[in-house]
Order: structure tokens, then C-alpha cells, then sequence
């Protein structure tokens, strides 16, 4: 799109919201429901759009994009009413006369989201449906990367809503800083830290608020234990590593395993791998890297770690498709653990069990990032430890089921992100609250009038502290 383009559809969607019709919540109801209806109407076009561009099985396209859309939708459906209700508080003694304030959750107005390759599907119609549920038109610019996905979403959406209202567009880069530039009253944007940073940047120049959801610059931590139940913990990293072939924002990054059984653990792993896709890249389940650049750079850093590979290490550039493939040992400072991977790779870095603390206090100094976990039979310690330390959300003797859980937010923290949705806080998210207090004309004192000084006035300052108490 050129800026002319941009310029005419933002102008036509800030003239439909300001015609007031998405403030009506019934009206936004029926909008979640011909979205849902649109999803569940296209699952085949998006299935195989999914594995088109990432080699996605029907089974782990529905499990990971299209079923958790649907639940999303199904979420804000039957809460919408509740979330956009008004807030009715108590004025306090020092608003007297009045005695009721308002809260109303008003839309922003005109949104930008922009989605990355990942999950093409569930992060760019996912945000879309707080982005609707509370109010608000949107643009969602598609990744350029995920091209099949791209124009079944933007397909899907032109044939479901009118551009004034929802509009899905493509292109690279320059596309996205043109969108930018222009005056949106809110953005949204799903993707790496570099380009989270620009996208903030950017945001500032009009001083639009953003919600910044990336991956964490140094990666996601997964901590074993030596209590931990290895063969548990094995069989649910060997299946979060191979999904989407690791291109999860909050997949495993790099596994630390307690020194005293680390051996133990790498061979429970590598049977988790051989038990659940024994010849990965014949597999039609095993999905592929988005593109041959994501190939070539995973190959070439599991190349410099050739001699020190345990597992995997091998690919096929024609699919794109990667081995699950594990480094071991790795120190905790060298370069394949200070960066997100978004691939198969898997480096293991070895620790003892009683210096558990060192461990957590060199990750607590580096990026937080978007996800944590922990297996160990010591819940109480887990627990602990998951309220003293800074990172978007995780697990406790699982992985990446905290994502699923209806009520509570996704998000990140730091370079991991900032802002959350998910549910009633997507809803939040996405409307701004809007403070409205509601005087009286009788029974108005002059405390707050001048004259303040004065023997007569001396009773004003007197009262102010009562009432201020």
C-alpha cells in the first residue's frame, strides 16, 4: 500500500467509529460472531494455508492456531456484556455533595496490528477479536513471510467485514513503517525485540500508545532439578521443541539440567524425540522453517557446534526442515544461549544442584524473558521462585499450558514485551478507562473556595483533614 492508500482507508475507518455504531456492545457481539462463523467456515483453506508456508499437519494447525482462535472468539462472547459494563464507585467524603463516579471502558478508535509468521492465524485474528470486543475498527497488517496465510486471512476478512471496519493488508517492511507513521489511536505488534524497538519508536513520534508482545532477547529458560521426573520433563520438551519446529515465541530456548543428572536426562530426551517423530524429517507432521534464510541460519549455528552435538544436527534445505537438535554441554555464557534461536536447536548447559541460586541470579541479570520453567518435585521452591523472578509467564512441571488457561493474561515484561491480552485482558488492552464524576448543585460547601485565611475561614483546613483522611 502507498501512503495515499493508508492515508484514505485510516480516514474511512476513523469516519466509522466516529459514527458511534461500534460502541453499541450488541452490535459488537454480532461482529464476534460472524468472525467465528468466518473461521469455522475457512478451516480447510486455513489448514492448508498453514501448511503451505510452515509445513504444519491439520492436526497441529487446529491444535495451535485455529482451535485457541475459536476459544478466544467463544471467550469475549460470552464476557463481552460484563467486560464493557461501567464501573459505578463511591465519590468519598472529599467529593461531597457528589456521591457516585463513573468508569466507562471506551474503545481507543482506530487500531494497527501488526502479526508475525509464527502463528499467522491466531496472532493476527487472536488480537483482533479484544481489538472488536471492545469497540474498536482495525487494520491488521499480515507478515509478508507467510504468504499463503496472508491471503487467507486477507480473503477471509474482506469477505466478512467491510474495510471501513476490518481490513487485513500485506507487504514487507516498508508497508509496516508506512502504517506507522500514520495517526492510529492505538498499535499492537507481535514479534522480535529489534524490531518491537523500532515499532516503539515509531509509535512515539505521534505519541500512540503500544502493546508490544516479542520473544525475549536472550531466550526462554526451562530449569530441571535434580528431583525433577526426567521422563515427564522429557516427553513434554521433546514435543514443544518439534512444534512449529521450535518457531514459538515461548518455546524452550536452552534447557539447564542439574549436573547430577543431566546424562540421564539427555537420554530420556532423546527417546521423547524417537518415540514421537522417529524419522522427523520424512514426517509429514514435522513442520518446516518459514523460509530457506531461517534454514541456512540454523544450519550454520548448529555447524559451529558440530563436535558437541548429541542428538540430530542434520537437515534438509529443499523442505526446510531441521532435526530437534541437541548441544551438550554449553556454558551459560556462550553465544547459542545469549540470543532467541526461534529453531530446533537446543542447547543444554549444565549446573549442580546446590548452586541452583547462581543459576537463577545470572538469568535474573540478563533480558527477561517471555516465559520460565521449572521442573522439580518441590513445588513449594518452584513457587517461590516463580514469584521472585521477572519474565512474562510459565510453567511449573509443564510447558506452554499457562498460554491456554481461560481468565489470566499473556504478556511480557522488559524486552520480552509490555501490555497483555488474552481474554478480559485483551478487552482491557484495547480501551482506555474514562473517569466520570457526578456533581450536585445542592448542598455544596465553600470548603474548597476562597477565601481559605481568616478567623471565620479557619474551619476549612480543619475539615480538609478529615475529609482527605
Amino acid at each position: 500500500m502507498n501512503d495515499h492508500e493508508i492515508d484514505e482507508l485510516l480516514q474511512k475507518q476513523k469516519q466509522f467509529f466516529q459514527t458511534g455504531r461500534t460502541l453499541d456492545v450488541q452490535w459488537r457481539l454480532q461482529q464476534l460472531i460472524r468472525l467465528k462463523i468466518a473461521v469455522q467456515s475457512h478451516v480447510q483453506e486455513l489448514q492448508d494455508a498453514l501448511k503451505a508456508d510452515l509445513g504444519r499437519a491439520k492436526e497441529e494447525a487446529y491444535l495451535t492456531d485455529i482451535g485457541p482462535l475459536i476459544m478466544e472468539i467463544n471467550e469475549a462472547i460470552q464476557n463481552c456484556r460484563r467486560w464493557a459494563k461501567e464501573e459505578t464507585h463511591f465519590s468519598g467524603l472529599a467529593a461531597f455533595p457528589g456521591l457516585i463516579t463513573k468508569v466507562y471502558k471506551m474503545p481507543y478508535g482506530s487500531v494497527l496490528i501488526i502479526s508475525p509468521f509464527n502463528f499467522p492465524v491466531l496472532l493476527s485474528l487472536g488480537v483482533l477479536v479484544p481489538a472488536i470486543a471492545a469497540g474498536n475498527t482495525a487494520v491488521i497488517k499480515m507478515s509478508s513471510k507467510s504468504t499463503h496465510c496472508t491471503e487467507a486471512v486477507k480473503k477471509m476478512i474482506s469477505q466478512t467485514f467491510p474495510q471501513e471496519y476490518v481490513t487485513a493488508v500485506d507487504g514487507g517492511h516498508d508497508t509496516a513503517d508506512r502504517l506507522l507513521a500514520k495517526r492510529f489511536d492505538k498499535i499492537f505488534y507481535t514479534g522480535s525485540p529489534a524490531v518491537g524497538k523500532h515499532v516503539l519508536a515509531m509509535a512515539a513520534e505521534n505519541l500512540v500508545p503500544a502493546a508490544l508482545e516479542l520473544g525475549g532477547e536472550t531466550g526462554n529458560w526451562c530449569i530441571i532439578r535434580k528431583d525433577a521426573d526426567l521422563k515427564d520433563a522429557a516427553r513434554k520438551i521433546a514435543f514443544f521443541k518439534m512444534c512449529n519446529a521450535g518457531q514459538i515465541c515461548i518455546n524452550i530456548n536452552q534447557v539447564a539440567v542439574a549436573a547430577e543428572v543431566r546424562d540421564a536426562f539427555i537420554q530420556e530426551l532423546i527417546k521423547a524425540f524417537d518415540r514421537q517423530l522417529p524419522d522427523a524429517l520424512s514426517s509429514e507432521e514435522y513442520p518446516c522453517l518459514i523460509s530457506t534464510q531461517a534454514y541456512d541460519r540454523c544450519a550454520a549455528e548448529a555447524e559451529e557446534y558440530r563436535d558437541r552435538i548429541v542428538y540430530g544436527g542434520y537437515g534438509n534445505r529443499e523442505t526446510r526442515k531441521y532435526a530437534p537438535t541437541l548441544i551438550c554441554p554449553v556454558g551459560i555464557d556462550e553465544p547459542v544461549v545469549m540470543h532467541e534461536l526461534f529453531n530446533p536447536l537446543l542447547p543444554v548447559v549444565e549446573y549442580r544442584d546446590e548452586e541452583i541460586n547462581d543459576l537463577l541470579k545470572t538469568i535474573g541479570s540478563r533480558e527477561h524473558g517471555l516465559a520460565l520453567y521449572l521442573f522439580t518435585k518441590d513445588t513449594a521452591w518452584a513457587k517461590k521462585t516463580m514469584a521472585s523472578m521477572q519474565y512474562g509467564g510459565g510453567c511449573i512441571n509443564e510447558v506452554c499450558m499457562h498460554l491456554t488457561v481461560r481468565g489470566v493474561p499473556f504478556n511480557g515484561t522488559g524486552h520480552s514485551g509490555m501490555g497483555a491480552y488474552h481474554g478480559e485482558w485483551g478487552y482491557r488492552e484495547f480501551s482506555h478507562p474514562s473517569t466520570v464524576f457526578i456533581g450536585s448543585s445542592k448542598f455544596n460547601l465553600s470548603l474548597r473556595e476562597h477565601p481559605y485565611s481568616g478567623r471565620k475561614n479557619a474551619w476549612k483546613y480543619q475539615f480538609m483533614k478529615i475529609f482527605e483522611r
